[in-house]
């Protein structure tokens, strides 16, 4: 992006009655944010959704000035800047109507041919949430997922930490600036996530923090990704929110269902029961659901072993796929009378043994 073109666009970004929707509209009127703020105000409330409300304050000449001062801590702390239209900027988010027609990041970020999947979550997460969010992360680790969070307690920062030990891209979603980390204690983090992936805000430097931040860094954590997983949540929680943005840009939501004692587990048993959801019982729901393929160098040999060892259940199935050629995940559950939950596993484990493999149209053979 050009420095005149960040420079108008910043400014536009900092007229007050002027959101993300509004400036993408007048974009796209205008040809770009310099053309928007040298037009004329009744050529501009022309179009559709304009009003005078709207242009209040377009003209003030402390926008370029707060832009110029912008662009300085921009420059100087070496901030990369994606324009919504721009190829560094996320091609999910591209997709989402009120994606920030800005975004600031830092680190080394690469999401080409990537899958991408949020995970949130109580902030006061449980031993066996944390227990379930490590293992999620492992056993997607053959994936090569991004695991994208929001950096705050609990959920959050387990999820990262946990791509850093699979040594997977993580990306943190900011609800501030980039001259300031919240909270204090996990910046200890932050070499480890800026080393491989990053993070991301469409917060200025000058933004004051504010908890309603973190509503509107949600927006990020679900655009960027094709999937958004609840770990954990209590009746009301910022996860939920995160959950319903992500429903509302047609993305795939899973939740880990709970006791229903458990005050921890109200937020996804819920999202499951108003089918808001996918109940996730074992992490190998996310690839199957999600149609994932394992990438070339982590398939296993199509060569088989002379005596591969399949359990009782791997045998059933085994079986049957090799009396009934290919066949969808249901049909095999159902005619090996096994739950669908539990067969999704059983099939990865045995196309790692390389004895099956999949098929597109969620199809399984024998090799």
């Amino acid at each position: 992006m050009l420095e005149l073109d960040l420079l108008y666009t910043l400014a536009l970004q900092h007229v007050p009655n002027i959101g993300d929707i509004t400036a993408k509209r007048l974009i796209a009127t205008c040809g770009s944010a310099e053309a928007v703020l040298k037009a004329k105000k009744q050529n501009l409330i022309k179009i559709d959704g304009i009003g005078l409300n709207v242009l209040k304050g377009l003209y003030d000449s402390e926008h370029l000035k707060a832009a110029e001062k912008e662009m300085e801590f921009i420059k100087t702390n070496q901030i990369k800047v994606s324009y919504f239209t721009g190829e560094s900027y996320p091609e999910k988010l591209k997709h989402c109507i009120d994606g920030p027609i800005l975004l600031f990041q830092t680190g080394n970020m690469n999401l080409e041919h990537r899958h991408i999947i949020s995970i949130v979550g109580a902030r006061k997460i449980t031993t066996s949430g944390v227990a379930f969010c490590e293992e999620l992360v492992e056993k997607l680790s053959p994936y090569n997922p991004i695991i994208v969070s929001g950096f705050a307690y609990g959920t959050d920062i387990t999820a990262h930490k946990a791509a850093i030990a699979q040594d997977l891209q993580t990306i943190a979603c900011l609800a501030h600036g980039l001259n300031q980390i919240y909270p204090k204690v996990h910046k200890k983090y932050m070499v480890d996530i800026e080393k491989n992936g990053g993070f991301y805000t469409d917060f200025w430097s000058s933004d004051p923090f504010d908890k309603n931040n973190f509503l509107k860094r949600n927006r990020i954590i679900a655009g960027v990704s094709e999937a958004t997983i609840v770990i954990e949540s209590a009746e009301k929680g910022g996860s939920l929110v995160t959950a319903d943005i992500a429903n509302s840009y047609n993305r795939d939501v899973f939740a880990v269902p709970g006791r229903t004692t458990d005050s921890q587990s109200v937020g996804c048993n819920n999202l499951i029961k108003h089918q808001k959801a996918h109940m996730l019982t074992t992490p190998l729901d996310v690839p199957y659901i999600l149609n994932w393929q394992l990438e070339d160098d982590k398939k296993p040999a199509i060569q088989k072993q002379l005596f591969v060892e399949l359990d009782s259940t791997e045998k059933v199935i085994y079986s049957y796929l090799k009396e009934n050629d290919k066949q969808v995940l249901d049909v095999i559950a159902i005619n090996c009378q096994l739950p669908i939950f539990k067969v999704a596993g059983v099939l990865l484990n045995m196309e790692l043994k390389g004895v099956i493999r999949p098929l597109p149209g969620k199809l399984f053979e024998v090799i």
